[in-house]
């Protein structure tokens, strides 16, 4: 299986369309959404291309459509407007003989994990800044974000195919691998 992941767009519209492009060319079987989706937050600047419909539009065109975890941001508002299921605080997945436990990064995140178990994924959005790290027994990692990209990361996504994660920028170049 090809599993795409994407955190953060904040409801932009041109990143997301930079995303959805990614998403034809790749063909992974499914994509995984972390997250904030739609609304910026008080926290962060109007991203460019700022129009929540749009990426409403775009997103609900998907598919199959996107698995989702809820973000800080996501409202019971945006499941209206929406039509696949974003209020799930997280997932398991078993993906490649991988058991990955997917989530926003808000409530469960590096420095305060889930019940993991050695050699689990913890896959969290939310900090914008891609990672790779190995946490007590388990590994972390963080696509970044499509849209607000923090500490000089570029705006992007994971592929996760046979074994091997790919962190891509959003026209596809490949500036991070790992395989386990």
């Amino acid at each position: 299986m090809k599993l795409m992941v994407a955190s953060d767009i904040h409801g932009s519209a041109s990143f997301c369309r930079e995303l959805t492009e990614a998403w034809r060319r790749e063909a992974p079987d499914r994509l995984l959404l972390l997250g904030d989706l739609l609304y910026h937050g008080p926290r962060n600047d109007l991203p460019d291309g700022y129009a929540p419909k749009e990426v409403i539009a775009m997103l609900n065109a998907l598919s199959p459509a996107p698995l989702c975890v809820r973000g800080n941001c996501e409202a019971e508002v945006d499941q209206m407007v929406l039509n696949f299921p974003v209020l799930a605080d997280y997932a398991w997945l078993d993906v490649n003989g991988l058991r990955i436990f997917a989530t926003h990064g808000h409530l469960y995140g590096e420095d305060n994990p889930p019940p993991v178990a050695e050699g689990d994924i913890l896959l969290c959005g939310h900090t914008h800044v891609p990672a790779w790290r190995q946490q007590n027994g388990f590994l972390y990692l963080n696509p970044g974000s499509v849209s607000l990209p923090k500490e000089q990361s570029p705006r992007g996504y994971l592929i996760l195919e046979q074994r091997t994660w790919s962190w891509r920028e959003l026209d596809g170049r490949v500036w991070h691998e790992l395989s386990l």
